[in-house]
């Protein structure tokens, strides 16, 4: 048990070190946006792309981990030859003071990208509003034309931002992307209902933004709670959930009173959330829930498993 606490206490270090003092390495790629310029962690394109791997990281904003281990997987699976792999790094500010880097590109306050958050500068740009335009971009049939699938994946905290991306995003697709969710903390639930237990004067932030449909990011605006969830259950969808991802004291889980409604680790709070919507809506839900054997919270081992590889890949 002694070296699970150590990973514990290295990982969680970890995160408070990257949120306090900034990632230690930015990506050097740039993609030019209307509000400022992202940073991006970018495989070699090949010269024929027909997919598009858009990767996002977690709490700890490392793109290019995230980036080299798509781009292990698309070798793993056959795929390099044919898919270009797009890590966006949603740096905050203390990246930017940190590394001394340009006041052009797009930071965040803290984490708030997570959830939908306007950037603080140099203008104010949704984070969800980043992935329109790079979904947009590459869709694009002069810039992309041999283009036919799109995939957006995430783990850990970046599951947390492909769940709520997926859940308000109001971009008009050509492609209709496939949304891959492994392993969140926590998932954005439609009302009130909650699978387990609990009184919610103590715990009265269980129904707000992103745990719930109150008080919505300003992405969300003119959008309403009936609308929002059934564009959700259209949208192809995977929750890829490790089996062993069970532990309730994981140094990076949310234990804040608004998740522990959900359940008490992410393995059980994956299956909770989707029972919940196969409840809501028992046909026609075109999303799936995948197992992978003896993988834990391991964002490479998911999605380098064979299930994660079927969902990445569509083989």
């Amino acid at each position: 048990m002694k070296w699970r606490a150590l990973i514990g206490l290295v990982l969680c270090c970890a995160v408070a070190q990257a949120e306090e003092h900034g990632v230690n390495v930015v990506a050097q790629g740039r993609l030019q946006l209307k509000g400022g310029a992202m940073t991006v962690a970018v495989s070699p394109p090949p010269a024929s792309i027909q997919r598009v791997l858009i990767i996002l990281h977690g709490r700890l904003r490392n793109a290019e981990t995230y980036l080299h281990s798509a781009e292990k997987a698309a070798e793993q699976a056959g795929q390099l030859a044919t898919t270009l792999i797009i890590a966006p790094q949603f740096l905050n500010e203390q990246d930017v003071a940190r590394h001394q880097l340009p006041n052009d590109l797009l930071r965040w306050h803290g984490n708030d990208w997570m959830a939908g958050g306007l950037s603080t500068g140099p203008n104010p740009v949704s984070s969800f509003q980043v992935l329109d335009d790079i979904v947009a971009r590459v869709s694009d049939r002069q810039q992309f034309p041999e283009v036919k699938e799109i995939v957006i994946a995430g783990h850990s905290g970046g599951a947390q931002v492909v769940q709520r991306y997926a859940l308000l995003a109001q971009g008009q697709y050509r492609i209709n992307p496939r949304f891959v969710i492994a392993n969140p903390s926590s998932y954005a639930y439609f009302d009130g209902q909650r699978p387990m237990a609990f009184d919610s004067a103590s715990c009265p932030g269980f129904n707000r933004w992103k745990y719930g449909l109150q008080d919505l990011p300003a992405y969300a605006a003119g959008q309403t709670p009936a609308r929002l969830e059934e564009n959700y259950v259209k949208r192809d969808i995977v929750y890829l959930l490790g089996q062993q991802d069970v532990d309730p004291e994981h140094p990076a889980l949310d234990k804040g009173c608004e998740a522990q409604t959900q359940g008490a680790y992410r393995l059980l709070r994956g299956h909770f959330f989707f029972d919940y919507l196969t409840r809501r809506h028992p046909v026609g839900l075109n999303q799936r829930l995948i197992e992978v054997p003896g993988v834990g919270h391991d964002g490479s081992g998911m999605f380098n498993s064979p299930e994660g590889l079927k969902v990445l890949f569509g083989q």
